[in-house]
């Protein structure tokens, strides 16, 4: 198994990240991605750029990590959009895996915006496709 740092210093242009702010949040999120169900996501536009987080780009892999820190997959970005809380689409909400509907969808990321930095239906959010590359955990995809 390679260490995280093998793994950047092999891709240097990877970001590394978790899924959610909590555990129990990132081990759903990482299970719907290996499972293949989970193919996009999304968070707010306010955390990439100036000193936040560098913004997905279509083509960059980078490597998103269990909790507590090791590496669980590497991810590719297929499609990076912006648009509003309130322009948010069924077809988009499908693809993230975690929702049964655009309604449930609203009322998880409204609660999670409101923990992370404030909640506004007008917020402007980075919505990302993505394609696994390798699961850290053991099988190559």
């Amino acid at each position: 198994m390679r260490t995280l740092q093998e793994i950047i210093d092999a891709n240097p242009e990877a970001e590394t990240f978790r899924f959610g702010d909590s555990e129990a949040l990132c081990n759903k999120i990482l299970a719907l991605v290996r499972s293949g169900k989970k193919t996009a996501t999304c968070e707010a536009l306010r955390v990439y750029g100036r000193g936040g987080d560098e913004m997905p780009s279509v083509g960059r892999r980078d490597i998103a990590l269990e909790w507590d820190g090791r590496p669980a997959v590497m991810l590719e970005t297929v499609e990076v959009t912006t648009r509003r809380f309130v322009d948010m689409d069924d077809e988009f909400v499908a693809a993230q895996g975690e929702f049964s509907d655009l309604a449930q969808w609203e009322q998880s990321y409204e609660a999670y915006f409101k923990r992370n930095g404030g909640f506004d239906t007008g917020m402007e959010l980075m919505c990302e496709r993505f394609r696994v590359v390798e699961d850290f955990g053991g099988s190559n995809v």
